[in-house]
């Protein structure tokens, strides 16, 4: 099947355990960890990427981060607290997403956890 855009990409996790969705240029992805811990893993895979940090804003249940590649695009994480041990994690690079640097992103962010 080939891919066009605005096309809709899942990948089952493993065993089922979660479901990785890249739609409309957007990683979202379930993460079975508290919702601090994830901030912390996000901030830190930011870093191992060697992103420039623009800012973090933070409340209770929502974070945004927002980066630089060294090709000077936005990448914004968004994690967002589900449940006290659930968080779901959004990943968007450019205006039109980049899948391959999404997941490279997501990977570090599960790596940290």
């Amino acid at each position: 099947m080939a891919a066009s855009p605005g096309c809709i990409v899942v990948v089952a996790g493993a065993a089922g355990a979660s479901t990785v969705a890249y739609i409309r240029g957007e990683l979202d992805a379930p993460v079975g960890k508290p919702y601090e811990k994830v901030v912390r893993a996000s901030e830190d895979a930011i870093g191992q990427l060697e992103f420039s940090r623009i800012r973090t804003a933070k409340d209770a249940l929502t974070a945004d981060i927002v980066a630089r590649t060294a090709e000077d695009r936005k990448v914004e994480v968004i994690v967002h607290k589900e449940t006290d041990a659930t968080t779901t994690v959004k990943i968007r690079v450019g205006v039109f997403g980049d899948e391959q640097i999404s997941r490279a992103l997501l990977e570090n962010i599960q790596a940290n956890l």
